[in-house]
């Protein structure tokens, strides 16, 4: 199965805190939203990244793949 990459906004601007927990991500903060972007291997690291996003009680907003640059 090939990895794709995701981009996950939550609510909130995520703090040096906040990031850190995120430290296998890229993460933007924008007005008023974080979002994470990741490379995940398969649907189980989807979840496990999903989990801890729920963990911290974040409330997720919007969740994309983003397609691969055309080879």
């Amino acid at each position: 199965m090939q990895s794709k990459t995701y981009e996950i906004t939550f609510v909130g601007q995520a703090g040096r805190a906040l990031r850190a927990e995120f430290d296998d991500c890229e993460v933007s903060v924008g007005p008023g939203t974080t979002t994470l972007r990741a490379e995940l291997p398969d649907q189980s690291a989807l979840q496990g990244l999903l989990q801890r996003i729920s963990g911290l009680g974040l409330e997720l907003i919007d969740m994309r793949v983003i397609a691969p640059p055309p080879q």
